[in-house]
C-alpha cells in the first residue's frame, strides 16, 4: 500500500502531466481565485476544467503556502489593528517575560494568536476580545484557581487560561505559571 506522501507525489506528477502546468503554476494561479478553500476549488473546477481532486490538492496547496510564506510581523500587526490596538502593551510585556526564560523560546505568530514553543508549544497569547488578552498554558495536572483556569474550549492546545486586561496584571504569579510550562517543555 502506498503512502500518502506516495499517493501525494503520484497524484502531483499526474496533474503536471494531465495539465501541462506545474503545481507551483496551479498555485499561484489559485492565489488570485479566492480566499477560502471551497471558493479556489469552484473556481479551479468551473474556470480551469480540473477534476475535484486536482483542484483540492491545488487549493489545499495554495493555502498552506499562503500561510506560510506571511510574515509574522504582519500577523501580530492584524491581531492587534483596530479595536484590540490598547491590548497590545501586554502582548509585548509577555513576550519580554517569556524571551528571558531562554534562548530556545520560540514566537510563533498564527491568524489569531501567538504560539509560545521550546521544543514543543508550551502557551499562547490571543487577543481574544477588544479588552482583554488570554494566555494559554500547558500544565497539564495543575488545579484551575480562580485567576488559573481550565482552559475548557478555549484552546484543546493548553490545560489553562488566565485573561489579562491590563499590562499591570503580567505579574509574578502569571510569569511563574509560564516559567513552569516552558520548563515542563525542555
Amino acid at each position: 500500500m502506498a503512502s500518502v506522501d506516495d499517493a501525494t507525489q503520484t497524484m502531483i506528477r499526474n496533474l503536471e502531466q494531465n495539465t501541462a502546468r506545474t503545481l507551483a503554476a496551479w498555485t499561484a494561479l489559485a492565489r488570485g481565485l479566492g480566499d477560502t478553500h471551497g471558493a479556489i476549488v469552484k473556481a479551479l473546477k468551473a474556470d480551469h476544467g480540473l477534476t475535484h481532486g486536482y483542484a483540492n490538492l491545488v487549493a489545499h496547496e495554495a493555502l498552506r503556502s499562503a500561510a506560510v510564506h506571511q510574515d509574522g510581523d504582519d500577523l501580530l500587526a492584524a491581531q492587534y489593528a483596530g479595536a484590540k490596538a490598547a491590548l497590545r502593551p501586554i502582548h509585548d510585556a509577555l513576550a519580554q517575560a517569556v524571551a528571558g526564560f531562554g534562548s530556545d523560546v520560540e514566537f510563533a505568530p498564527k491568524k489569531g494568536y501567538v504560539s509560545l514553543r521550546r521544543s514543543k508549544q508550551f502557551g499562547l497569547i490571543q487577543p481574544s476580545t477588544a479588552t482583554r488578552v488570554d494566555v494559554g498554558i500547558q500544565l497539564k495536572g495543575a488545579a484551575p484557581t480562580p485567576r488559573l483556569e481550565a482552559s475548557g474550549s478555549f484552546n484543546a492546545m493548553v490545560s489553562h487560561r488566565v485573561r489579562v486586561a491590563s499590562a499591570a496584571e503580567v505579574d509574578a504569579e502569571l510569569i511563574g505559571w509560564l516559567r513552569k510550562a516552558y520548563d515542563a517543555a525542555g
